[in-house]
């Protein structure tokens, strides 16, 4: 939502990428800047189009975003944190939006979260990622039911439960390293349970029987 120019219209952000890089003039823009509007579900496009985006909420930014990331037409969209900030209700329209626009046009979408109820909702495929490497993938529900790495698992424990009582929260312990100074061997091992000497040697590869792969000498699932 912060990629929206605070003292331009809506129209005129999603025009100028039309212009420069479909080679559009100025009418046939605002003309493709209204449709992807519309494409995006936004009420009222026509007005929306000359508002600025401190006159849009939450929601409405987003769907703007999105719509600019259409505008070119592209093969795959990254969508980073596309939820954060947003209400429970509008977060499930903005993913039902991403999901429908996906099978609409065919696309690829990178979703970059931290929110496990996205992934097992949209992904078909998840990659853990750890210190600024993969450590583990493969189709999202058998990642999800069957995590391998100790990371994964962990993770996927500190997830409260609805329903599910009083309880301490679960939590990792230790601290991340800093990305600039990983440990060797295994970036995770310091605070891994389950970690022996050889895992804090060498490099380990990504490694395992397709779909799925892991970064872990001693995996909590065979894959």
């Amino acid at each position: 939502m912060t990629a929206l120019n605070p003292v331009f219209t809506v129209g005129r952000q999603l025009s100028e990428g039309l212009r420069v890089h479909r080679g559009m003039d100025k009418a046939a823009a605002r003309a493709q800047a209204l449709e992807l509007l519309r494409e995006v579900r936004i009420p009222e496009p026509e007005r929306r189009l000359e508002q600025y985006p401190h006159e849009l909420s939450g929601g409405m930014r987003q769907r703007v975003g999105i719509a600019m990331a259409l505008a070119n037409e592209p093969d795959v969209i990254i969508a980073d944190e596309p939820t954060t900030a947003l209400d429970v209700t509008v977060q499930a329209q903005i993913l039902s939006l991403l999901d429908d626009l996906r099978r609409e046009r065919g696309l690829a979408i990178i979703f970059i979260t931290h929110d496990f109820g996205v992934v097992a909702q949209l992904c078909d495929r998840v990659a853990v990622m750890y210190a600024g490497r993969i450590v583990e993938e493969g189709p999202t529900r058998a990642v999800l039911d069957a995590p391998a790495h100790p990371y994964t698992r962990r993770l996927i424990a500190c997830v409260p439960e609805l329903g599910g009582g009083r309880r301490a929260l679960a939590a990792i312990p230790g601290l991340p390293p800093a990305v600039d100074d990983l440990p060797p061997g295994c970036a995770f091992a310091p605070r891994c349970d389950k970690a022996r000497e050889s895992c804090r040697a060498g490099d380990i590869p990504l490694a395992g029987t397709h779909p799925r792969a892991v970064r872990c000498l001693y995996p909590e699932e065979a894959v």
